[in-house]
């Protein structure tokens, strides 16, 4: 297939498919059956195959071939979401990668090593080339790259505005601090600043920020924290290594009783005042106004979709 030829005048790729609210995408390793087997009674949102990091240089044409024959048998669109990782742009094995699992039953692809706007748009005119040639629906399948370096960070909102095809993105802790040459810290301290920048890119952009892995996944105090901490600065999902984790994080992405209930009495208070022309009003000494309503309507539509 000729990559290089892609030509533009195809447009900008339109999504066919909504996805449903994703709170856990779990990775699975492409190389080891019995995980892809087991993978998807564990309770994640989304599986995400992976042809990437979990697999060592020796296996990867293997995993691609495992994946390739994996995905039509275990896609489940009402249950859970299929992703795959590939391999970055400067491996020289993302087209292949690209050609091997791109499919109908297949949704996102996981894109590591973004850099900068020019390799998505990149990965969307293969895309648009791919669904041609396969006769899948145009923009059938979206993207999800990781930023996972300083020039990605810095890139960000461009990145994220690249292509329509961007519904999601992740930062990606470990490549990140690589390349910095600092330290990775249990606190997390030493990234907390290109959290907020992706975070608060993708939401600029309209796109869905998603929550890199946990390592350390013995540790339960340690994912919810630090889960708690990526919610709480806008991540609405989060990636997981080990079965373990997902219903922790199922659990913590999504309100609480507590939660729902104060957003029920914030809704019930707005709307009564609007009837009577007020554009704001006070709750248990708190004022509420078109943006605290608008945050509670986003609260009580996520308990709906679940």
């Amino acid at each position: 297939m000729d990559f290089m030829g892609v030509n533009r005048q195809y447009g900008e790729s339109k999504l066919m498919v909504q996805l449903p609210p994703i709170r856990t995408i779990m990775f699975i390793p492409g190389n080891n059956q019995r995980f892809i087997d087991n993978a998807p009674a564990i309770g994640a949102d989304a599986i995400c195959l992976d042809l990437e990091d979990a697999i060592a240089p020796k296996d990867k044409l293997k995993a691609r071939e495992m994946v390739k024959t994996a995905i039509p048998k275990i896609a489940d669109r009402k249950k859970y979401t299929l992703f795959c990782r590939v391999n970055g742009y400067d491996t020289n094995l993302l087209e292949e990668d690209l050609l091997a699992v791109c499919d109908k039953d297949l949704d996102v692809i996981s894109l590591p090593k973004g850099n900068g706007p020019e390799i998505i748009n990149r990965v969307d005119h293969y895309l648009t080339l791919i669904e041609k040639q396969k006769g899948l629906s145009p923009g059938r399948i979206q993207i999800a790259p990781w930023i996972e370096s300083a020039e990605g960070v810095l890139n960000a909102l461009e990145m994220c505005r690249a292509s329509s095809r961007v519904t999601m993105a992740s930062f990606g802790g470990e490549d990140f601090t690589h390349d910095m040459g600092i330290p990775r810290t249990p606190s997390s301290k030493e990234v907390e600043w290109a959290m907020y920048r992706v975070a608060t890119s993708c939401i600029a952009a309209g796109v869905i920020p998603i929550a890199g892995v946990e390592m350390n996944y013995k540790d339960e105090n340690q994912l919810r924290e630090s889960t708690q901490f990526s919610k709480s600065i806008g991540y609405q999902g989060r990636y997981c290594i080990h079965p373990s984790q997902i219903p922790i994080v199922n659990s913590l992405f999504q309100p609480t009783e507590a939660e729902a209930k104060e957003a029920r009495e914030i809704i019930h208070a707005y709307e009564s005042a609007e009837k009577k022309g007020l554009g704001a009003t006070g709750l248990d000494g708190m004022v509420v106004d078109r943006p605290v309503y608008v945050r509670a309507l986003a609260v009580i539509a996520k308990i709906n979709k679940e």
